[in-house]
């Protein structure tokens, strides 16, 4: 296998959906094998029948048997599936969460391995996907427990924004009870961490969000702001993290506020998803930051009511796969750099 490119793990998500679709329309362009080695974990017969539903007759992808056997040159299929598989386009079916799991369980085996240098998820259903071995919220979920990471963070990322959440897949009546100080504290360690390391930002600002309207309005709304979100503000600062706030989310979102920090805190889902995809779906990325591995995935969910319709934009799912090169990237540079510094400080070399 040619080690000068980065090798791109896929799991395949859905396959009622999309995601075969976008994963297809995104590795038919040219450009992506001069970036990447792509190696897609889910099954032959699958992608034939997305190929022929959707009339592309330009495309095929190489089957190998392991990922050591990834052709450069080619968009490689390792088959995780039997041949009993069964497609059924739009539908939610326990046949199909089988399928998302047993691709996504090959593709992060050789991601933990170091056999992929990055994973890109495709969609998956959240409740045909619950098994035995799969009992988690989502992807992020999942991930944080396989690779054993003390706290993760999702973060929406687009051209004009960068948004995380600091409670992510848990029902709006339990957000108040989960932040604390610590809590937030913790988040925006992570959150500046990955701007600095992950997107090479040297001095990142942060825009942290209110909870309650209006951020409380001095305590009349809600004492959230004054108790646990200012005092993490305080507590981040004195760390040297540049975070600012809280702001009320409905004038931040409405003026060009958000265009002046390099990423922003949302308190919960909704308040911070729900402007970003208001205004980046078309291109927005899914990236789980406090990883030790790098994962990104398409902003958007398995869409069954378009599947097979040939309705579905690659356009996420192309920078998804963009912003994975790129933290790789980003990781290595600074890596090597902060390891260059301290073998200097030890030289006597860098003051």
């Amino acid at each position: 296998m040619d080690n000068s490119k980065i090798r791109i793990g896929i799991s395949h998500g859905d396959i009622n959906g999309i995601s075969y679709e976008v994963i297809v329309k995104t590795l038919m362009e040219n450009k992506m094998l001069d970036m990447c080695t792509p190696i897609v974990y889910g099954s032959p017969k699958v992608g034939a029948y997305h190929r022929k539903a959707l009339n592309i007759t330009n495309f095929s992808f190489n089957t190998v048997k392991t990922a050591l056997e990834a052709n450069p040159k080619r968009v490689n299929l390792i088959d995780c599936l039997d041949d009993n598989i069964r497609v059924e386009l739009g539908k939610s079916t326990i046949m199909a969460g089988d399928a998302s799991l047993k691709s996504l369980e090959c593709a992060v085996n050789d991601l933990r391995a170091g056999i992929i240098d990055a994973l890109v998820t495709a969609p998956i259903n959240k409740q045909n996907i619950q098994s035995d071995s799969f009992k988690f919220r989502g992807h992020t979920e999942y991930l944080a427990n396989q690779f054993e990471a003390g706290d993760v963070l999702m973060i929406m990322v687009s051209n004009l924004m960068r948004v995380a959440v600091a409670t992510g897949h848990v029902a709006l009546s339990e957000v108040p009870g989960l932040l604390s100080v610590e809590m937030i504290l913790g988040k925006l360690r992570i959150l500046n961490n990955s701007m600095i390391r992950d997107f090479g930002i040297r001095k990142p600002r942060i825009a942290v969000l209110g909870l309650n309207p209006h951020a409380g309005e001095e305590d009349l709304i809600g004492k959230e702001e004054s108790r646990i979100i200012k005092p993490a503000l305080e507590l981040a600062r004195e760390e040297q993290i540049m975070a600012l706030g809280p702001f009320p989310s409905d004038g931040f979102f409405s003026s060009d506020n958000f265009t002046r920090f390099d990423a922003i805190l949302a308190m919960y889902h909704d308040q911070g998803l729900t402007p970003f995809k208001a205004l980046s779906f078309e291109s927005g990325v899914n990236f789980t930051a406090g990883l030790p591995v790098v994962r990104t995935s398409p902003g958007h969910g398995t869409a069954f009511e378009i599947a097979g319709k040939n309705q579905a934009s690659p356009d996420p799912f192309r920078n998804a796969i963009y912003l994975a090169i790129d933290i790789h990237n980003n990781r290595k540079i600074h890596d090597e750099l902060v390891s260059g510094s301290l073998h200097g400080n030890d030289a006597g070399d860098v003051p």
